[in-house]
């Protein structure tokens, strides 16, 4: 087999999100046999039951190098998963969080998931607007700064509720940042984006994709509610 040279961001983690469907049989030892081969290299697997008919089945996938990621990819769909939708990004510092604590942008950077305690999951990916009117990216870069720090605050009063998850896809897909929610109670997760939203960087810059919610647990777990 070939060894490819490993293709990292400088400072981070790639981070793969999978949402499936099963197609045709499922063959459940190879997909345990690819979560495991993954965390023997240094990935991390959240496994989520989704909700609702847009998948039956997320892997969010982070590690350092993306040819690990494609790997895993290949061998989820060899197993019998069908990829009905996929997101790419990577960890990231925001440009508006100078000053912020080392352990804080290690958080960041270097997440270690699922947190414990909280097995609600939510993922959606979003962008700040463009328009002819309210421009995100036509704002001085003090007034955004600004709209962010009143944006964490709201974030922050739901600290042991609910853990954000924000990666950066400008570029490597579609949107420009996907969000990943853990929370300890669904309506946690519907609180949070709730509260959010009345924040001035979301009512009148942020623009949001389809949202993705369900259940953390182990393969096993998730295995046995999507091919029941």
């Amino acid at each position: 087999m070939t060894n490819q040279e490993p293709l990292s961001p400088s400072n981070g983690l790639n981070v793969l999100h999978l949402f499936c469907h099963p197609d045709g049989a499922v063959d459940a030892s190879a997909v345990k046999r690819a979560v495991e081969e993954a965390k023997e290299v240094g990935m991390q697997v959240v496994t989520a039951a989704i909700m609702g008919a847009k998948a039956d089945t997320c892997f969010m996938v982070l590690g350092t190098n993306l040819w690990d990621l494609r790997k895993f990819q290949s061998k989820i769909q060899a197993a019998g998963f069908m990829v009905a939708e996929s997101y790419v990004s990577v960890t990231e510092i925001s440009e508006y969080a100078q000053g912020m604590p080392e352990k804080m942008i290690n958080d960041r950077l270097f997440p270690v998931l699922p947190p414990e305690g909280m097995k609600a999951f939510c993922f959606y990916p979003m962008s700040k607007r463009r328009g002819e009117k309210d421009n995100w990216y036509k704002l001085p870069y003090e007034e955004r700064e600004e709209l962010m720090r009143q944006h964490g605050k709201s974030g922050r009063d739901f600290k042991g509720r609910v853990l954000q998850v924000v990666t950066g896809s400008t570029g490597l897909d579609d949107w420009e940042w996907g969000v990943t929610l853990f929370g300890v109670h669904v309506d946690d997760l519907k609180d949070c984006v709730y509260t959010m939203r009345f924040d001035e960087a979301s009512t009148l810059y942020a623009e949001f994709g389809a949202f993705y919610t369900g259940l953390v647990g182990s393969v096993d777990e998730v295995l046995d509610a999507t091919l029941a």
